[in-house]
């Protein structure tokens, strides 16, 4: 089976004045269908610079990037845009909410931006679609001013869903959220895993990233660790053992 993302020998350099700084050093690794996977470093380990190849929002000095199988590293920015678009969907820290708009329409934006055109009725009917997997088809009319930071994420995880991607890219999804909706996020994420959707996480937070299956860690540009997530938690069980609270949480459909 041809891995959602293989990376071969990736070297990211950047010039600081006269000197080199080598933020990844010939990584390789693959990410198979159905997985879900954390990246985890502090500062200066290379994983944002990691998130950004991976996202093609960059390019890597040297080394293969295959999307799909399709080799992305050697593509210009015209094409990459296409392949964030068609491929690849987007989730935040920040949310990226546009605030005059409703959730629905938040949600439809990535498919007006499709090479394929998409009409008004299916744009409207796919994003109730990925609201209702992320629990939060009743509030579709609903402007982010109106949504709590974890209702807010859940449209943006819904945006994310709406092109029906290959692969869900994640950076810091919980770091603007308290740890009881930071539990309700993971919970939304392992479902649509659950579901078969492939999942890469940036994350610092090592709590957040036991939710993963997998725990991919980087230091000065290099994978030093890369192995399965071991006492796993399940986001389900980890919220119902949380004392209860008079406006729950939306429900998730279990697939």
């Amino acid at each position: 089976m041809t891995p959602v993302l293989q990376l071969e020998e990736i070297w990211k350099t950047y010039a600081s004045g006269d000197v080199e700084v080598h933020a990844v050093r010939g990584v390789s690794l693959q990410v198979q269908c159905g997985e879900f996977v954390a990246i985890m470093g502090s500062s200066g380990s290379g994983k944002s610079t990691m998130m950004n190849i991976l996202g093609c929002l960059d390019r890597p000095t040297k080394g293969r990037y295959l999307l799909d199988g399709v080799d992305v590293s050697t593509l210009d920015r015209d094409q990459r845009a296409d392949v964030r678009n068609q491929k690849i969907g987007f989730v935040f820290q920040g949310f990226n909410l546009l605030t005059r708009t409703s959730a629905i329409e938040n949600v439809e934006l990535p498919m007006m931006y499709a090479r394929d055109s998409v009409s008004s009725r299916e744009m409207r009917q796919r994003s109730m679609e990925a609201l209702e997997m992320v629990g939060l088809a009743q509030r579709f009319d609903h402007h982010p001013n109106q949504l709590s930071g974890g209702q807010q994420q859940r449209v943006a995880i819904a945006r994310a869903l709406v092109n029906r991607p290959s692969l869900i890219l994640a950076d810091e999804p919980t770091g603007n959220l308290d740890s009881r909706t930071s539990i309700e996020i993971m919970e939304v994420f392992q479902t649509l895993n659950d579901r078969g959707i492939t999942i890469v996480m940036v994350t610092h937070e090592p709590d957040i990233a036991r939710f993963n299956k997998r725990q991919i860690v980087m230091r000065d540009g290099l994978v030093r660790s890369d192995e399965p997530v071991r006492d796993r938690l399940l986001a389900r069980e980890e919220r119902e053992a949380l004392p209860t609270l008079t406006d729950p949480a939306p429900s998730i459909s279990a697939p």
